[in-house]
């Protein structure tokens, strides 16, 4: 079992698809790394030997900013939208959508469930 990144791979999937695991990896960055450490994308995670392993560990150190490190600059940068108070800063805190949706009908998730407003009475047909 190929471990990196503190994030166990899954054995049984191509190493294209496993590196995916890893939060900040996604299939195209995944076959930029294999590309620079010249790896079958099509290899199962536990046909890996040693030397591949350090390889692909040696690159994801060095080149990218992953896991913990990425969640921790994302939550910073949200604070600081937060904090200095601007459009997508106040999305943020009232847990609504921040990039232009609707939210009359839509973005059930952010405004909770559907309230029921007792008597009241629907526009009177003409």
């Amino acid at each position: 079992m190929a471990r990196i990144e503190g994030v166990d791979l899954p054995k049984n999937k191509r190493i294209k698809i496993g590196l995916t695991y890893i939060y900040g990896i996604g299939t195209s960055r995944s076959i930029e790394i294999l590309y620079m450490t010249q790896i079958d994308e099509n290899i199962r995670v536990k046909n890996l030997n040693d030397t591949q392993i350090i390889a692909i560990r040696n690159i994801l150190s060095n080149n990218y900013n992953l896991e913990g490190n990425l969640r921790r600059s994302e939550t910073m940068s949200i604070k600081r939208l937060m904090e200095i108070g601007c459009y997508r800063g106040r999305r943020h805190r009232l847990n609504l959508p921040l990039r232009g949706q609707r939210t009359r009908t839509n973005a059930r998730t952010g405004r909770g469930t559907k309230k029921t407003i007792a008597g009241k009475k629907k526009a009177p047909r003409k």
